[in-house]
């Protein structure tokens, strides 16, 4: 339990994490672990059975989607010797061997459909049998899955079966992206420095305010994996210097940007890509324009309201009124933008935008 890097972070997402955690790893109940690639899914699986009443016995964790269809059932339920051509001995397969323990079916949604009804069997009555036996297998094994896929969508297309799906999601934990909490990215910063430099024998260098706040404004595509990638890549590269400077981590930053912002590669002349990527743009502006006038609407109607003696009403600043706004709603909502943003009626990318021309970040 000495390292585990996602889970530190003082926002209202990540404590809602623990909070959960803590609430249903005691029980036998499924989970189902949303969250993008990097997040880490991983981590809050392992913190679920280290906090089970299994964790005397193994975590062993399936990359589902690593698995060629053709062998998936061999894999997962074991199979008989002669069960298929190369089938020279009996194996045990996963809930065998993580019999008392724990199970994680990462990249859930990539299951074979036809795997999936043989799934299910063990979900409900811990029931299983072995390709090419027709013996009835008993296992306990707490099942956790992991996906970043959006499943209810595999569900409607027909890729996902229905009873399986809500079977594994009897409990949800959405893991939130990086971008999502920036607030978190000084402690995983500290944690990752301090631990890389600790293991490989380094002095460990300051981080200045201007530093982080370098590193709090990138998107982070591929999340806290992303993030500590670059902090041991920096720690290692400038070896020996007393401090990481911005321009330190930038020249080590990936390109990646938020892909909403892209145009969307087509096999199209560069003057008609253009056009199209000026059009997308000014919508973006329009919308964001539409947003901060309703934003600004809803102000000067409360300041008014509160300001009113009379028939006299306050002559108050636009800006002013918009940043007070922003602020008492931020802080009725502990900081959190993304709901402070759904609060306000504009987008997010809109409040970062507005907290940045205010210098509130």
């Amino acid at each position: 339990m000495a390292d585990t890097p996602s889970l530190l972070g003082k926002s209202d997402a990540m404590r809602q994490v623990r909070s959960l955690i803590e609430q249903v790893a005691p029980t036998d109940i499924s989970v189902l672990i949303l969250g993008e690639s990097g997040t880490g899914k991983e981590v809050v699986a392992r913190h679920l059975h280290e906090r089970s009443l299994k964790r005397a016995k193994p975590m062993l964790i399936v990359n589902c989607g690593a698995i060629p269809e053709g062998i998936f059932e061999s894999e997962v339920f074991g199979h008989e010797r002669g069960a298929f051509t190369g089938a020279d001995k009996e194996r045990r397969g996963y809930f065998e061997l993580a019999d008392g323990g724990t199970l994680l079916l990462d990249e859930v949604g990539e299951i074979p459909l036809a795997s999936q009804v043989k799934l299910l069997r063990v979900l409900e009555n811990g029931e299983f049998m072995r390709v090419g036996s027709s013996k009835m297998r008993k296992t306990d094994v707490r099942v956790l899955a992991a996906t970043n896929r959006d499943l209810s969508q595999a569900v409607s297309t027909g890729h996902f079966r229905q009873d399986l799906f809500y079977r594994i999601k009897t409990v949800t934990i959405s893991v939130p992206p990086l971008r999502e909490r920036p607030e978190d990215i000084p402690v995983l910063v500290n944690h990752f420095l301090k631990g890389f430099c600790k293991r490989n024998h380094i002095p460990m260098p300051d981080i200045p305010v201007e530093t982080m706040r370098v590193l709090q404004e990138q998107y982070w595509s591929g999340n806290v994996r992303e993030l500590r990638n670059l902090i041991e890549t920096v720690a290692t590269l400038e070896r020996g210097k007393q401090t990481i400077t911005p321009e330190m981590v930038r020249a080590n930053l990936s390109t990646t940007v938020d892909p909403a912002l892209l145009p969307v590669k087509l096999e199209k002349p560069p003057e008609i890509l253009e056009r199209e990527l000026i059009f997308r743009m000014l919508l973006d502006l329009r919308s964001e324009v539409a947003e901060v006038k309703t934003l600004l609407r809803s102000a000067i109607e409360q300041a008014n309201e509160q300001n009113r003696s009379g028939h006299e009403v306050f002559a108050l600043k636009l800006e002013d009124i918009e940043k007070e706004q922003i602020l008492r709603v931020l802080a009725e909502f502990g900081g959190n933008r993304r709901k402070a943003a759904e609060a306000l009626g504009i987008g997010e990318r809109t409040l970062y935008r507005k907290l940045k021309e205010y210098a509130l970040i």
